[in-house]
């Protein structure tokens, strides 16, 4: 059996807009495997960052909120620690690659001095031994000239350079979890593949577990060993990513993978990608019953009333979909 790193359990959280109080998150449930890497996917709107943020408890309150459930790290519930003690975990244990780089860092601090105050208060090390190890982490990270580049800001870096700045910062103490928001959102194929490539590397290096969140499926078949698919807020499939890429239940699930262009393909004239039509509803408009029947081509009267509940349909393999009761 595998040994569970993290467990969320019931994990529902809220924005308040006005006196209008709008649910994100559903009441989720799910555990992170010691040494694997869970892909949370689905399309922009449907809780994959609200609820990885919700982990280390960054949702801005307000406007948001976590209602209830509990977020399980060496049994001990991180929605009920106290300020200090979750600072202390944040970081140490538990790491954040952020969407936008940019925007994450300090933009009038050096990327070393960030790196440093990173280690100096979870490590032992002196400002100097901190230094040399910022040094060492830049080059781990494949930056060049690392004993330059610490000194520069982060608008001195190109797109790639910054993600990888931002991976060295958040393994700088070596964390248990990392928690990976779309790290190859915005950057070319060559600088994806790399920054995969530099995942996987530090994965078997440290056999961190890690958390993924993204869009790109061919993302998830490269790097990750189970896959959860999100739609408005609700888990609506998870299992092993060979088997839910060679044998998807959900009719949502198997629309992301579908609207995937296969490389042996051959396009015919007028050849068009398959798609899913409408988009993700907004949270002050979630359809009663099951939430994607508006957009499902198979979606039965019972859909538009009743919501089906996750279910276990094979071994590490459950769906949300009335078409598998």
């Amino acid at each position: 059996m595998p040994t569970p790193e993290l467990r969320v359990k019931n994990l529902k959280v809220a924005f308040t807009t006005g006196d209008e109080e709008l649910i994100a998150v559903h009441g989720i449930s799910y555990q992170l495997n010691r040494g694997e890497t869970l892909a949370l996917v689905g399309e922009s709107g449907s809780g994959k960052t609200v609820s990885a943020l919700s982990v280390l408890r960054l949702i801005p309150e307000p406007p948001g909120k976590i209602l209830s459930g509990e977020i399980l790290f060496d049994d001990k519930d991180l929605l009920k620690l106290q300020a200090k003690e979750l600072r202390e975990r944040r970081g140490r244990d538990i790491a954040m690659i952020f969407q936008d780089p940019m925007t994450s860092m300090n933009p009038v601090l050096t990327i070393g001095e960030q790196i440093i105050e990173t280690l100096l208060r979870h490590t032992p090390l002196s400002r100097s031994e901190a230094r040399v190890k910022t040094i060492d982490l830049l080059n781990q990270v494949d930056i060049p000239f690392p004993e330059q580049k610490l000194d520069q800001y982060p608008h001195q870096f190109s797109g790639g350079m910054r993600q990888r700045v931002m991976i060295a910062m958040a393994l700088s103490c070596s964390p248990r979890v990392l928690i990976a928001d779309e790290p190859t959102t915005a950057l070319d194929v060559l600088i994806q593949a790399q920054i995969i490539e530099l995942l996987k590397q530090i994965k078997k290096e440290s056999q961190m577990s890690i958390l993924l969140i993204t869009h790109d499926l061919g993302v998830v078949a490269e790097i990750a060993q189970r896959v959860m698919v999100m739609y408005a807020g609700d888990i609506v499939e998870t299992g092993p990513v060979s088997k839910l890429f060679r044998a998807s239940l959900h009719p949502y699930t198997s629309g992301l993978i579908n609207s995937v262009p296969a490389l042996k393909a051959t396009p015919q004239k007028n050849f068009r990608l398959s798609e899913i039509s409408g988009t993700v509803p907004s949270l002050s408009q979630i359809p009663s019953g099951c939430p994607f029947h508006p957009r499902c081509p198979s979606a039965e009267t019972r859909c538009r009333t009743d919501k089906p509940r996750l279910k276990e349909i094979a071994p590490d393999h459950a769906v949300s979909c009335w078409l598998h009761p």
